[in-house]
């Protein structure tokens, strides 16, 4: 499901830096991103999974701190009966005949503060972040379960000349649906971002994430992606990825835009 959710590794990069420089500027900004994800999957089921996700957030920095909204649409076409847990996570697949329900997604707020810790002599940094979901998508249709859930993760950048090596690691909370039986999940990450001009980066990110349904395959899978500026305000975002167990997508591929 989608990566827009939890922000592709390039403009991550390009946010932790950006954010960078508007503390040491003191410069308070907002930027607005949207785009679109195609994903598609059988996560442990026979019938493919499809789903379309397109995300509106707007992003309010200041200094240190970052505020973020996330608005998104959600259309999933797969077996009667399928249950969108988590944007960024798999499906329960359903058994029924092949439909598409398409809806308001869940709504995400998020907190991240930068450079908690920070060795300019290391060229290192930690940045900590907070993420709500809610449970605004509808459940009868599928798009979601109807709780909250809360992610809590920890990212750390290791700067070189052209080059950001990036690790994550953090841990999800889930709301308990009546209907599923859901787990808390670990997650974590790891992966670069190279430098290939002054307004073009390139890089693999790869992501695991403990399976939140009991005796599946945990989520285990690996992104590519191109991010570019076309100026100082306008940038964009191209990736593609593929999973490597039941629980993950085949494929997906999408594109972001970002205007700050």
């Amino acid at each position: 499901m989608s990566r827009l959710a939890v922000c592709a590794a390039g403009l991550i990069v390009l946010a932790s830096m950006s954010a960078m420089a508007q503390a040491e500027d003191g410069i308070s900004a907002v930027s607005w991103s949207t785009g679109i994800e195609f994903s598609s999957g059988t996560y442990g089921g026979t019938e493919d999974i499809e789903d379309t996700y397109v995300p509106i957030t707007v992003r309010f920095t200041s200094e240190r701190m970052a505020f973020e909204l996330t608005v998104p649409y959600l259309s999933v076409t797969g077996p009667a009966g399928t249950t969108v847990t988590d944007p960024a996570e798999e499906p329960v697949a359903g058994s029924g005949p092949t439909i598409t329900q398409s809806g308001l997604g869940d709504v995400i707020i998020g907190a991240t503060l930068y450079d908690v810790l920070y060795s300019d002599e290391l060229g290192m940094a930690l940045d900590l972040t907070g993420k709500m979901k809610i449970g605004t998508a509808d459940e009868a249709k599928g798009l979601g379960t109807g709780e909250q859930d809360f992610t809590v993760r920890a990212d750390v950048y290791k700067f070189y000349e052209q080059f950001t090596l990036m690790a994550s690691a953090g841990y999800k909370f889930r709301g308990d649906p009546e209907y599923l039986d859901l787990d808390d999940v670990v997650l974590a990450a790891i992966g670069g971002a190279l430098t290939v001009s002054d307004d073009d980066r390139i890089g693999l990110m790869y992501d695991y994430r403990q399976s939140a349904m009991p005796e599946s395959d945990d989520v285990s899978e690996l992104s590519a992606f191109w991010s570019h500026n076309w100026n100082d305000t306008w940038h964009m975002q191209l990736y593609a990825f593929s999973g490597f167990s039941d629980s993950s997508a085949d494929w997906g591929l999408g594109v972001l835009f970002e205007i700050s």
